[in-house]
């Protein structure tokens, strides 16, 4: 059945979106807001279907919660972005004529709302990132033991450098689209919800014209991976991407 009000977090790596969504997963009443587009474009052979309008009414219920609500969480980068957005386009909710990458994700997604996940600090971002691609440990349930991973030489200055610029560059791109269709989404940063866990998850009903008193959020899903190692590096590549300036950031 079409939802009657839908929404995406957009975020990059390691802004604790797996966390949010399992958090408003918990709610009951605020969608199912999973990666459903992380996967190949082509999204009839990535959900077996034959025509785009069964991979519609297919997506409807796995994002959403029995009072109608619809949740994605996504991350932005290209071509990914543009192929998929060519793939939503053919899609029976989106008129032919539409183009604009906003308008079509308007006409896709019923009463659409836009929330935006990010980061203040990029150093511990990329830091986090580039040990979750050395360790294979992205997230860690709390009711599961850590992994014993040797990092003694997984430091990479320019591997974190890289992963530094692309996140800027990906959080460019969402704010890119934001721009184009006018739009003002609900600012959530990584600093504020470790902070204010069960807080922000009500800000966020609040935003979607929810019920955010009544119901139960769950406690977090997910322990902090964050460790003496992470803060090493981030001192680290702190010091060497400064190197040598007259004007310090940091």
């Amino acid at each position: 059945m079409k939802p009657s009000l839908s929404y995406t977090i957009w975020f990059t790596q390691r802004t604790g979106s797996t966390l949010l969504y399992k958090a408003i997963e918990s709610t009951g009443i605020a969608g199912k807001p999973r990666e459903w587009f992380n996967c190949p474009p082509d999204l009839l052979t990535t959900f077996h279907k034959s025509t785009h309008a069964e991979v519609q009414d297919y997506l409807w219920p796995l994002g959403s919660t029995p009072n109608g609500v619809f949740g994605i969480s996504h991350s932005f980068y290209e071509p990914h972005f543009s192929q998929l957005t060519e793939t939503l386009r053919k899609f029976p909710a989106c008129p032919p004529t539409v183009t604009q990458r906003t308008e079509v994700w308007k006409q896709v997604f019923p009463n659409h709302r836009h929330i935006f996940m990010s980061r203040r600090n990029k150093i511990r971002l990329a830091v986090s990132w580039w040990r979750a691609i050395q360790s294979g440990e992205w997230h860690l349930p709390v009711d599961e033991p850590r992994k014993q991973v040797d990092l003694s030489n997984a430091y990479s200055f320019d591997a974190i450098n890289h992963l530094y610029n692309e996140c800027s560059m990906r959080e460019a791109g969402i704010q890119e689209f934001f721009a184009e269709g006018n739009i003002t989404p609900l600012n959530i940063f990584y600093e504020d919800f470790v902070q204010e866990y069960e807080g922000t998850v009500r800000k966020i009903l609040d935003y979607l014209e929810l019920d955010s008193q009544s119901v139960t959020v769950a406690p977090p899903a997910l322990t902090k991976l964050a460790d003496a190692v992470s803060e090493e590096w981030v001192q680290r590549f702190r010091e060497e991407r400064q190197e040598g300036w007259t004007n310090r950031g940091w």
